[in-house]
């Protein structure tokens, strides 16, 4: 299987670092197997900044599944803050998708930065978000509308860099010609609608919708970091 993929990142309207990480930072066309992910930085000072950057880096260079990549991207976070004071409580997101050569994307996933996948016109959300919101929602307690809105939509319950031992959800795709993944921080997911993000990767290669949407997510406000990575399956 072939993919073509693109990604991007801005620091949007109202920070003043950028504090996502992702990979692969220049577009490309191949075969797989082909490592693709957005981690999106916490902590203090420069301590998001170097979470993400340790866990994408550490991702790349290991050998493993994709979850025994996010499991030592969390172990080598954890030694980082306990060698530099400085970087006491910082932690990361990190969703992972390894395109696979056998028409099958392998994801590995901590926190609340999202994949997609649109096929056929279908948009679905493949992650679930690692959020006190997400699990208020899960158990019925808040609808979906009003958990756009809630002031703890973004308070994470799992994330790299908190504890030596993480839970990282597995999950695999069969993919078919066509097919696109998005994956994405939450400074897009926040800013912009679903069914806008569905339309705007229906309709354009995956480097304009890469900027498309980032553009869109600061036209909107631009309250966070924008990190965004396409990837379409092609022959």
């Amino acid at each position: 299987m072939n993919y073509l993929w693109a990604a991007g990142t801005h620091q949007g309207r109202l920070r003043s670092n950028n504090e996502d990480a992702y990979a692969p930072e220049a577009s490309g066309r191949g075969p797989g197997p082909v490592t693709v992910m957005v981690a999106d930085g916490m902590g203090g000072h420069a301590g998001g900044e170097v979470a993400s950057r340790l866990a994408v880096d550490t991702a790349l260079m290991v050998e493993g599944t994709p979850a025994e990549r996010v499991t030592k991207a969390n172990k080598v976070v954890i030694e980082a803050a306990l060698r530099e004071p400085g970087l006491a409580g910082m932690g990361t997101t990190l969703t992972l998708a390894e395109l696979g050569p056998d028409d099958t994307i392998r994801l590995a996933h901590v926190g609340d930065s999202r994949a997609y996948l649109l096929r056929d016109g279908d948009f679905e959300m493949v992650t679930d978000d690692h959020t006190v919101v997400a699990e208020h929602v899960a158990a019925g307690r808040l609808s979906t509308q009003d958990a756009l809105t809630h002031p703890q939509r973004s308070m994470l319950t799992r994330v790299l860099g908190l504890s030596p031992e993480v839970e990282v959800d597995e999950i695999e795709i069969d993919v078919k010609e066509g097919d696109r993944l998005l994956i994405c921080s939450d400074g897009l997911t926040n800013m912009v609608p679903e069914d806008r993000i569905a339309a705007t990767l229906g309709k354009a290669s995956p480097e304009e919708a890469v900027w498309t949407l980032i553009e869109q997510a600061n036209r909107a406000g631009g309250h966070d970091n924008i990190t965004v990575v396409v990837v379409q399956v092609i022959t």
